[in-house]
This record gives C-alpha cells, structure tokens and sequence, in this order.
C-alpha cells in the first residue's frame, strides 16, 4: 500500500512546495516512493498537471540537470537512479529542514555546560592548577596578572599564581542506534509515517558525518524481524505487511551497541504500534488483537536487558491510544528510560533536539 498525492489537500503541496523548494520537494517524493526515480519524476508531472507546479517551469529540464549535477543516474538497464551525490543530497536536506524548525525552537549546542578536560576551547578561563596541559595557557592573561604586581621599570617576572589557562568542555562519544517501525501501520488510514523516520534517520546521519565524528549511529528496521540497513539504503527503506516485533529490534539493538566502543549508548525507538509479534524457536508468534501479555512482557523483559547494560531507550510515538499510551510507559519505566508523543511532522524536530540535549549531559 502507497500513500498518493491524489489523496492530499492542494493547500498542504503548495505549502510543501514554497518552503522546500522544488528540488527539495523531488527528494521529499524520491523518500515517500521508496527511491523510485521514475515515479518520484511522474508525481512531479501529475503536480504540475493538476496546477500544484508552475505551469512555465520546465521539469524535463530540471530532471536533466538532475542527472548532470550527479544526484541521478542510470543503472546497467538504463533506468534513472538515485546517484550518489543524490543520497548526499537527500541527506543534507533533510538536516537542513529539521534544523530549521530547531532554530525557530531554540535548540542548544552540542555540548555538556560542564567545564573541564576536553577537546572545545572556551573564551572563560580560570587559575591554572598542576597537571593542566601547558598548551591551554591563556599567554595575555597570564602577562597582565604578571604585570599588575611587577616593577614596571624591572623585567616581567611570571609566577605559578600568574598563570591562566583556558576553559574547556568535556567531550564524549556517543553510539545510537535508530528502530525504524516498518509495519503495515505505519502507512495505514492515508497517513504517511514512514518518510519523517526515514528523513531523521538521514538528518541524525548527516549532523554525526559532518559535525560529530567520534559518534556513530546505525539504523535498524523491526517488522516480523529486525534487520540492519546500511546507510545508504535509507532512502529506499519501505513498508510492508508485517507485525510488530519489537523484541527482535531490542535485541538487535544491542547487538549493534555491543560493537561499538563509544563511552555512550543509546536506542532511539521511532513506532506507532504496540509490539506484536516476537521470534520463539526460529518461528513467528503473531497476535494483532489488544494487547498480548506474552509478547508484551517478553518485549519488556528485553528492555530491562537494556537497562542493565547501560542503554537508556527513548521511544518516539506516533500514537496517542490509552492502550499503547501504557505500554510504552511501563517500557519507558522498566528501561528508566523516557517516552514523547509526536506528530509525523514534528518527529524530526523532536528527535534531533532530544539527541542534542542528552549529548550535553555525557562525560567521560
């Protein structure tokens, strides 16, 4: 099942088209189709056909330039395709346009307001104290100190209680691993929930590439199963008829965490259902029906498993029912973890606000 544009208010396209753009809105449709070049392209003709796209603009022409900027290609079939400068692309403006709305939040840096041993030089500085690295020392600071008990006619005499060195922030790596909820529901009553995941999976892939290198973060999709995605296919990540085994997601979660060798870890957990389904003895265990006592204490078992490993779990829900509102609750409780409730269109400014608010309270 494909969520269409036909089933879209007017007001929403032209509204997506004057903030985005029109090369940004093609990236927004190549996220909903699942990287299908062609129909991304036809959803384009179909907006300009129905007057949504200014009539004098001459797509065949923008789809060209596309292909000679790199963010197109051909495979051995001839068949257009997203190019690697397209993913980078793609990448780079889903960050751009979740940050936007952080902006208009006032969201912080990333970085702990402790002061202390770290990497981020600050302009405060303080007293030096034995052990600190010479290199830090603040050379004006430590003059004027100097000069203020100093004969002006004598030579400029620095003592240890002269010296200033410079602030600087603790720094930490950190490893996240992002639970994309790839069940039916997720696409369900005309409702597209699966591309504002896709696109903070993205936006948190660009901000650790460019900004924070010493973080890591992998993607991992839960249906029936749990499977991890590289990167690069993202943009290609779709729905499908499955369950909820949000078990086999925990555990692969960890799995993922027990690779890496970061100071911090943690799960964020992007779904709109409750957990139905789990894996015993190689063989699926399906109950769509309320809530299941067996998987659901199975799937909480696995989150206090979480717990004692050091892995807090935030889980971001698309879903306000008093049923589910509880469960993930109880989660959120056993793992000491924390839940939000957001909408599709805010998920993404709700994600990368939280992951840089809690990169400020790591330290070493």
């Amino acid at each position: 099942m494909r969520h269409r544009y036909g089933y879209l208010d007017p007001d929403l396209i032209r509204q997506l088209l004057s903030e985005l753009g029109l090369k940004r809105l093609f990236n927004h449709l190549l996220l909903q189709t699942g990287g299908d070049v062609e129909e991304a392209m036809q959803w384009m003709r179909m907006l300009q056909q129905r007057g949504l796209i200014d009539e004098s603009i001459d797509l065949e022409a923008f789809f060209a330039r596309l292909v000679e900027e790199n963010v197109l290609g051909q495979d051995g079939e001839g068949s257009l395709t997203l190019a690697s400068g397209g993913e980078r692309q793609i990448r780079r403006d889903a960050l751009d346009e979740i940050f936007g709305g952080l902006e208009k939040s006032a969201a912080g840096s990333h970085s702990i307001a402790t002061p202390g041993q770290g990497s981020e030089r600050l302009t405060e500085t303080r007293q030096y104290r034995f052990g600190d690295d010479p290199m830090s020392i603040d050379s004006i600071r430590t003059l004027q100190n100097a000069m203020k008990h100093g004969d002006p006619s004598d030579d400029i005499r620095i003592t240890e209680e002269d010296l200033e060195v410079f602030e600087t922030e603790h720094n930490s790596s950190c490893a996240t691993v992002v639970m994309i909820d790839i069940s039916h529901s997720m696409i369900l009553y005309g409702e597209d929930r699966i591309t504002p995941a896709k696109k903070v999976a993205l936006a948190l892939t660009e901000l650790i590439l460019t900004k924070y290198p010493k973080d890591s973060i992998d993607v991992l999709l839960f249906g029936d199963e749990a499977v991890e995605v590289p990167i690069s296919e993202i943009a290609y990540v779709k729905v499908g008829p499955y369950h909820t085994n949000t078990k086999a997601g925990l555990e692969l979660a960890q799995r993922i965490l027990r690779r890496r060798k970061h100071n911090n870890k943690q799960i964020f957990m992007i779904t709109d259902g409750k957990p139905s389904a789990l894996t015993e003895a190689g063989r699926l265990y399906t109950n769509s029906f309320g809530l299941d006592m067996k998987i659901v204490n199975r799937t909480l078992e696995e989150a206090d498993r979480c717990r004692r490993a050091g892995i807090p779990i935030t889980t971001f829900m698309l879903a306000t029912d008093p049923m589910l509102v509880n469960f993930v609750e109880q989660l959120s409780q056993i793992n000491r973890g924390r839940a939000f409730y957001s909408s599709p269109d805010r998920l993404g400014e709700y994600i990368l606000a939280d992951y840089i608010r809690n990169r400020r309270k790591f330290v070493h």
